[in-house]
């Protein structure tokens, strides 16, 4: 039976109520999206010169081969206090962040970088080669991250001017007033326009990270019942207009809160911290077996494919309770908490298939201890 493309943020929840209570009352917070990047100096400078993103951590796993980077975009009055990357006090901002504060997590195997062009199998919209899948060609899942910026025009022009590749300028296309621009791994990055007064109104922020969908109402209960997650938004497309629907969910926030009396369309364009944008083409819950790639399968529907986007992930108070109760309501796991030596991060999968990383919150130094 077709889904009624209609007001789907208030469909019933199929879990438990009282899972659902204890779930939410261990405050989770959504805290990264993981990409994987050949060159980590070449994309850490990307984002910092371009986006205005800070440097918050960075950790070095020379026995495992890989690195990790979290940058955000942080609000002025947390720019004074982020602390030097590779410390403790930088450890503990990270992975006891406020609620809502989100960060790109960029991921860095050892050695891609040295790897010869003339070896890379990929290539990204602007004809460049590349290691990693952008997920936007063949098989597509992952979609993109954004941008708000104050003026996506004034931002795409400057960004061009400085080397910057673009899939779509502003007035490209069928949908006017927004961009898409390349990052230095083919990554797709959306130019929104932001709605923000005051001090904050000139800089950009981190405000979307986007996947397509098989089915919106799985989706929106998973990411809603039990990882806490609010409907912000949804728009609809009829087939004129691309037969597609978006829905945008967000951690509640007091700072969403105060903006619930701006208009629906407004909230996304004002609010500081990211959303998670869920696209689902209309028709693909109906479709058998698996509808998008992951990221991390290199294997999908009998074919090798390559990796890119990794994860979403989500901090939360009591890991091995919150794993329980996602037990309880039939998540499947790609890594409990008890599995291998990473005793204080789990991973499940959505109704989708992409893969939920679940970590302690103010998590041990110890934890990462194998490759991404």
């Amino acid at each position: 039976m077709p889904i009624e493309a209609d007001n789907l943020r208030e469909t019933p929840s199929p879990f438990d109520a009282e899972s659902v209570k204890t779930l939410q009352g261990l405050n989770p917070g959504w805290q990264h999206s993981m990409l994987r990047v050949r060159d980590p100096k070449a994309s850490v400078e990307f984002y910092k010169e371009h986006f205005g993103c800070t440097l918050v951590n960075e950790m070095h796993f020379e026995e495992a081969k890989f690195s990790l980077y979290f940058l955000a975009t942080l609000p002025k009055d947390l720019q004074d206090k982020a602390p030097t990357p590779g410390t403790p006090e930088a450890h503990k901002f990270l992975w006891d962040s406020c609620k809502g504060l989100a960060f790109i997590e960029l991921t860095h195997n050892h050695g891609t970088e040295d790897k010869p062009e003339s070896e890379l199998e990929q290539r990204d919209h602007a004809d460049r080669p590349q290691l990693y899948h952008n997920g936007n060609t063949d098989p597509v899942g992952f979609g993109h991250i954004a941008f708000n910026v104050k003026d996506v025009y004034a931002t795409s022009e400057e960004l061009e001017k400085n080397g910057v590749p673009f899939k779509k300028r502003p007035d490209e296309g069928r949908m006017k007033g927004i961009a898409f621009a390349l990052d230095p791994d083919g990554y797709w990055i959306e130019l929104v326009p932001s709605n923000r007064k005051g001090p904050e109104a000139d800089r950009h922020n981190f405000s979307q990270t986007m996947m397509r969908i098989k089915d919106p109402v799985k989706s929106i209960a998973f990411y809603r019942d039990l990882f806490g997650m609010e409907v912000v938004r949804e728009s609809h497309y009829p087939k004129e207009k691309g037969d597609f629907s978006l829905f945008f969910l967000a951690t509640p926030t007091k700072a969403l809160q105060d903006l619930k009396d701006q208009k629906v369309e407004a909230i996304t364009k004002e609010l500081w911290d990211p959303c998670l944008e869920l696209t689902w083409n209309h028709g693909t819950e109906d479709e058998e077996g698996p509808s998008y790639h992951n990221g991390n399968d290199t294997e999908y529907k009998g074919k090798t494919v390559p990796q890119g986007f990794g994860h979403v992930g989500f901090l939360v108070d009591n890991l091995e309770t919150f794993c329980q109760e996602l037990e309880k309501a039939g998540c499947e796991f790609k890594k409990k908490p008890q599995d291998g030596s990473m005793r204080n991060i789990a991973f499940v999968k959505d109704p989708t298939g992409y893969w939920v990383e679940v970590i302690q919150r103010d998590l041990p130094t110890t934890t990462f201890q194998s490759k991404h």
